[in-house]
């Protein structure tokens, strides 16, 4: 039941002591409100009694009605001439998209892929779209409201890890194929496990980044998407039985430990190293990683270490946990990515048993490697979704910023930066699709040859367009993208995240140097005449 007011009775509502707002029809009671106003209580007193939806816009992002308007709601606005109560729900402003060639979403141009409007696309199925549904309402409801508040806090939630993994986002994210044997629920959105592919996991990881906080992203699932599936895919049945369920339930957390003060892009010269106790039984591993995501809070540490002779075939991987003695860890503190819990760890005479030796002794290298694909087409959907939330916010933004008489997006050089934007993205997005659509065709042992360099490339090319895209949205957002909070927060954020996904995943110098020796030697393998 919602209770509808006309607009003369909400202007009789204009004091310090009961002090009434509109925003986008909707009556708030701001009184409560006044000395928590980030500007200020007369900036919300000059608007008492009357409609700030304006004044509103061009100060806050829908996130902060998101997050306190529920509390502060007490109906909206009617358009006759005397209050009622009504209890019909408003008819959404655009189609569910719920069936081909169906829009979805708002519509912004370049905001969403091509198939969310009514574009035809060869990829995706009804299951796709009731998916890209299901997500799009946990991220705005769960996430969007509190992204700036975990970023200031460093941290996020325990209960959003529970509820992510009790919706089925967890396991979504966790390498490719439906976990069936670790998840008694079938996948989200009533999705058939028969029907599970490589574009739910793309739609599920592409959606997740509409919060625009790779901060909250990586908190959330990025442990979990490089540091599970080498339990997952080399681990013994009862290292996996142990350990997987609860991590893809959000009851228990993993990271990866690879990089290291002395070793980051050169893991073959990682130097933490693990030596087997007299009677066989244990592992005694020493050492240090470096800008580890989610190793603050994490209770599982996939940690490589060398056991053997140097270079990539004395390199192991073990299970590590945090109740064993001699494991610290510590926040770092970084340019970005603030709720993702980077942090400094120190593994000192851990006493590792044999049976957590992930895969076999020494064979640690393939293990890592067998997930980079993976890990770097993760990578790449995160950061070209974050330029689209970059154009999509300038967009927005330049619709309702006027300068020198005229809204922003009517200055044609506002509309060659968007237009620049946009053709990177898009190009990006169809390169990505288009090597996706590859490993649901391509056989899983040849993926990691032939698609190695492409993917590099992707890699690449995505981080390349997302520094581009956070450059030019903060130079029309202005001084709003200088600070933290607000209007600008979401451009000011990314801005300061590109490079942990320029570098993390092998940097721009190393993935353009693989891409393109991988792409050689297949070439050559294939007869190419070079």
């Amino acid at each position: 039941m919602s209770k509808l007011f006309t607009s003369d009775q909400v202007a009789a509502h204009n004091t310090d002591k009961d002090c009434w707002i509109i925003v986008e029809g909707k009556v708030y009671d701001v009184t409560t409100f006044l000395n928590d106003h980030p500007g200020g209580r007369k900036v919300l007193l000059k608007v008492a009694g009357t409609d700030a939806t304006t004044q509103f816009q061009q100060f806050h992002n829908a996130a902060v009605l998101e997050k306190f308007g529920p509390e502060l709601l007490v109906g909206a606005v009617s358009a006759h001439s005397e209050a009622t109560t009504t209890s019909e729900e408003p008819t959404p402003s655009i189609a569910e998209g719920m069936t081909e060639g169906e829009p979805f979403g708002e519509l912004v141009p370049f905001g969403d892929p091509y198939w969310y409007q009514d574009w035809y696309s060869p990829y995706y199925d009804d299951s796709h779209r009731r998916l890209r549904r299901f997500v799009r309402i946990f991220v705005e409801k769960e996430m969007m409201p509190f992204c700036h508040e975990w970023d200031e806090a460093k941290k996020i939630p325990a209960s959003l890890f529970l509820k992510a993994g009790a919706a089925g986002i967890l396991p979504a994210v966790a390498g490719g194929h439906w976990p069936v044997e670790y998840v008694a629920s079938p996948p989200p959105a009533d999705i058939a496990i028969s029907e599970w592919n490589a574009f739910h996991e793309f739609i599920v990881c592409d959606e997740l980044a509409r919060c625009g906080s790779g901060g909250a992203l990586w908190g959330l699932c990025g442990g979990l998407g490089i540091g599970l599936p080498p339990v997952m895919n080399f681990g013994s049945a009862e290292l996996k039985k142990r350990i997987v369920p609860d991590c893809l339930s959000g009851k228990k957390f993993i990271c990866l430990a690879i990089t290291e003060p002395y070793a980051g892009s050169d893991v073959a010269g990682l130097r933490t190293e693990a030596k087997k106790t007299p009677d066989g039984k244990f592992y005694i591993l020493n050492g240090e990683k470096k800008w580890i995501t989610n190793g603050v809070y994490a209770d599982y540490f996939t940690v490589a270490c060398r056991t053997g002779e140097p270079g990539m075939n004395g390199i192991s991987l073990l299970l590590v946990e945090r109740s064993m003695k001699g494991v610290t860890t510590r926040q770092m503190q970084c340019s970005g990515v603030w709720a993702s819990g980077t942090s400094y760890i120190a593994f000192e005479d851990v006493k590792v048993p044999v049976e957590n030796l992930i895969g076999r002794e020494n064979k640690g290298f393939k293990a890592i490697m067998f997930n980079f694909n993976h890990e770097r087409m993760g990578i790449a959907i995160q950061a070209n979704r974050f330029s689209r939330v970059c154009l999509e916010e300038s967009l927005k933004y330049g619709h309702k910023r006027k300068t020198f008489g005229k809204n922003l997006v009517d200055h044609p050089v506002i509309r060659q930066k968007l237009a620049n934007m946009a053709r990177k993205v898009e190009a990006t997005h169809a390169w990505m699709e288009s090597l996706i659509y590859q490993t649901t065709r391509m056989p899983p042992e040849l993926q990691m040859l032939k698609l190695g360099g492409p993917i590099a490339l992707l890699k690449v090319q995505a981080t390349q367009t997302f520094e581009y895209c956070a450059r030019e949205a903060a130079q029309i957002f202005g001084g709003l993208a200088y600070s933290r909070g607000g209007q600008g927060e979401k451009v000011e954020r990314l801005y300061r995240e590109v490079r942990a996904y320029a570098i993390p995943g092998g940097s721009e110098e190393i993935m353009m140097d693989l891409g393109m020796r991988q792409s050689i030697k297949v070439s050559q393998l294939m007869g190419a005449k070079l």
